[in-house]
């Protein structure tokens, strides 16, 4: 007979055996199909028709950019691309002392650009540099269409304006090692008139006077037999250091120098001639509804549109959790003419509005799936409270004024695999 603890030990066990029983089993199926953040509380769509186009625009202000843009390309989609800038020098010390004119050897001079990264082909280009006949304003806004008057005479020293650049190698001056520059040589008879006048007038006397006296550079390429897919465009700090205008001479055989440089007092814009003429992009600007197929955006000249129809089909009491805009592009990886890390987003705010505004969010590029991803989800719970107009999105890329990046994107109706997407997750109270 058992005793009453082994009875209820017996019942214990029993009544376990029962619950384990009962119990659902775990299991792997499903899991890692569905991101419980994005589902859980929300209803997730797909559904939203897009429309693609390109617009182009013929106003962009190029005043003193964070980087300068000099060089040429010619792209197989994009057509022809030629940047040129024009700049002030200021005195590295004013009403300087060079000695004796008639003891002076001028052994060169050199413009150096210190280089901040480059776009397309290490192939050689045909630099040539003019003087300025017409001042630079430092308060004024000069466009990417803007011209200066300059002087016939282009003073790169006969038989030294074709370099092959070389932005990823240190550059050796005097038996130093710098950062990577561009050093164009210059006539030197330029700059023995430079040191006449040093002597002789009153130019060196102050930077007012000098800028007058000496207007500055007009700095450009000319590569007229470059062929498709060939070339490049590199980006310069002129305000670094290392950027400036110097002339290396001997005093009595002693080896001297004198900078004229280039900072933030100094005027500079960037000047751009893009052909896009015989090309896509020429065609959708004709006719936008090509943009179906795919559509671009370009530095200086050219800005991708997308339009999310049917936003205000969602119900007007929507809370926005999500909403992952994907924009796929046509790259290989490898290829010279890369999209970029980033693009920028804008927005008319207003069907009224002239202007376009920043939304203060910009799109990563995704490199293993070939697409730019934007977070657009401020944007569309804004068009649902009404608080701007579903006007579309202005797709450009991000260094627009200061780069040479293009991309092509990938249209709704384009016969590659992946298509613009627009996934929102959303629930309504």
């Amino acid at each position: 007979m058992l005793s009453y603890k082994k009875f209820f030990f017996f019942i214990f066990i029993l009544a376990t055996l029962l619950i384990s029983a009962c119990k659902k089993k775990d299991t792997l199926i499903g899991k890692g199909v569905l991101n419980p953040d994005d589902y859980l509380n929300g209803i997730t769509t797909d559904t939203f028709e897009i429309e693609t186009y390109t617009i182009a625009e013929d106003s962009i202000i190029t005043s003193n950019p964070p980087n300068t843009v000099l060089g040429s390309y010619k792209d197989p989609k994009f057509g022809g691309f030629n940047a040129s800038f024009y700049t002030q020098f200021r005195l590295g010390s004013l009403n300087p002392v060079f000695g004796d004119p008639s003891q002076i050897v001028m052994d060169s001079f050199v413009l150096a650009l210190k280089y901040v990264g480059y776009y397309g082909d290490l192939s050689a280009q045909t630099f040539e540099i003019y003087e300025l006949d017409e001042d630079l304003s430092i308060d004024s806004n000069y466009y990417s269409f803007s011209t200066k008057n300059v002087k016939s005479s282009n003073l790169v020293r006969i038989g030294m304006g074709t370099i092959t650049p070389k932005p990823n190698q240190t550059s050796i001056v005097g038996g130093d090692s710098l950062d990577a520059q561009l050093r164009i040589q210059l006539d030197t008879n330029f700059a023995k008139n430079l040191v006449l006048e040093a002597n002789n007038g009153t130019a060196f006397l102050t930077n007012e006077a000098f800028m007058a006296f000496f207007k500055g550079f007009y700095v450009k390429t000319n590569n007229p037999t470059q062929a498709s897919g060939q070339g490049a465009a590199f980006y310069f700090n002129l305000n670094d250091a290392a950027s400036k205008l110097t002339m290396y001479f001997k005093l009595a055989g002693i080896n001297k120098t004198f900078d004229l440089l280039i900072n933030s007092s100094c005027a500079d814009f960037t000047h751009l001639e893009i052909n896009n003429s015989g090309t896509s992009i020429s065609a959708i600007l004709q006719n936008p509804s090509l943009g179906q197929n795919e559509f671009y955006a370009q530095a200086f000249k050219h800005r991708a549109v997308v339009k999310i129809k049917h936003i205000n089909s969602l119900p007007a009491n929507t809370i926005i959790h999500k909403a992952s805009l994907t924009l796929p592009i046509q790259f290989q990886t490898g290829y010279r003419f890369v999209p970029g890390v980033s693009i920028s987003v804008a927005a008319k705010l207003k069907s009224t509005d002239q202007y376009y505004t920043s939304l203060g969010t910009y799109g990563g590029f995704e490199e293993y799936e070939k697409h730019f991803r934007i977070d657009v989800r401020d944007y569309i719970q804004a068009v649902l409270k009404g608080s701007i107009d579903n006007m579309g999105l202005v797709i450009s890329p991000r260094y627009f004024i200061n780069s040479a990046e293009r991309i092509i994107f990938n249209g709704k109706n384009t016969s590659n695999k992946k298509k613009p997407q627009l996934i929102v997750t959303y629930s309504t109270f």
